[in-house]
């Protein structure tokens, strides 16, 4: 029997649910505890950019059986989650705000709820932190304290924002496979997996990718702000990334870290996204921590 590799395509016991997510509802995965047992916390994750709730496949029922319930969704206008109507509402704050909306609907029960969010999703975490999420803890996971840096991903927004508006999402789609062709990684993907990130791309909303790509690249440093946010909730928060991490740097995210008077840990074997790359280091990282923010340690 062939082992695949920790992937979006993961076997997991999740089921999909749909969420209110403001004007529409969002698509989710929801991992509940084996038995009908209570879970310690609500743990909500939020993927990056071009990204969906697949993105945590591998970590869901580790999650579960570690004591938390997670839900991972698809953000407006990410694969099954339909789109707001303009490119501006996917920017960082009105994402963050229907975010905050959705924390609040999952806390109707009283549980204790923590925020994770990935690359471009840390970014709409701490929008929703700072519009007033009624969240427990926040871990921003690979992402920055405002836009990305320059580099070949800053580099790669760039060059597709006019072919997504003059051929579409097709075209797009086209420059992406074209691009992963030069990529010795994206070749030894398994056919399945290479057929999946196909279809969730062109399943994305236009507006969503154009308004996400402007946030990854305007975003201003908004840490001071967040600093207060959570000084002011009393809120703990993690700061975690690869060793490896291409996105932004890890002296930055380790200084935004100290910014927000942050934990910070790096998970071994993992450059931008642990949670596929090294999925049982992110969980041996992240769970200790939230058992001693929730006072269960």
């Amino acid at each position: 029997m062939t082992v695949l590799p920790a992937s979006q395509i993961s076997p997991h016991h999740a089921e999909h649910v749909r969420l209110p997510g403001g004007s529409s509802e969002l698509a989710a995965l929801r991992a509940r505890l084996a038995g009908g047992r209570n879970p310690d916390a609500t743990v909500v994750l939020l993927p990056g950019y071009t990204g969906s709730k697949e993105d945590f496949a591998p970590i869901l029922d580790p999650l579960a059986e570690a004591g938390f319930e997670a839900v991972a969704v698809d953000l407006p206008g990410q694969f099954e989650s339909p789109g707001l109507p303009e490119r501006a509402d996917h920017r960082p704050r009105p994402l963050g705000e229907v975010v905050a909306k959705l924390v609040a609907e999952l806390r109707t029960d009283g549980r204790p709820l923590i925020l994770l969010g990935h690359s471009y999703g840390g970014v709409v975490a701490r929008e929703a932190v700072v519009a007033g999420a009624p969240v427990d803890g926040l871990v921003l996971l690979c992402s920055g304290p405002g836009a990305l840096p320059p580099g070949p991903r800053r580099q790669t927004l760039d060059l597709g924002e006019p072919v997504l508006i003059e051929h579409g999402i097709e075209g797009a789609q086209r420059l992406r496979e074209a691009q992963d062709t030069a990529s010795p990684a994206s070749r030894e993907q398994p056919a399945e997996l290479r057929a999946f990130l196909r279809r969730r791309f062109l399943a994305s909303a236009p507006e969503c990718l154009l308004g996400m790509a402007d946030g990854l690249r305007y975003e201003p440093d908004r840490v001071a702000e967040l600093r207060a946010a959570v000084h002011a909730a009393g809120l703990p928060v993690l700061v975690s990334c690869g060793v490896s991490d291409d996105a932004w740097s890890i002296d930055s995210q380790r200084d935004m870290a100290r910014r927000l008077d942050a934990e910070f840990v790096l998970i071994d074997s993992a450059s931008h996204s642990p949670n596929t790359e090294n999925p049982a280091g992110l969980v041996t990282a992240l769970v200790p921590v939230w058992r001693r923010w929730l006072g269960s340690d």
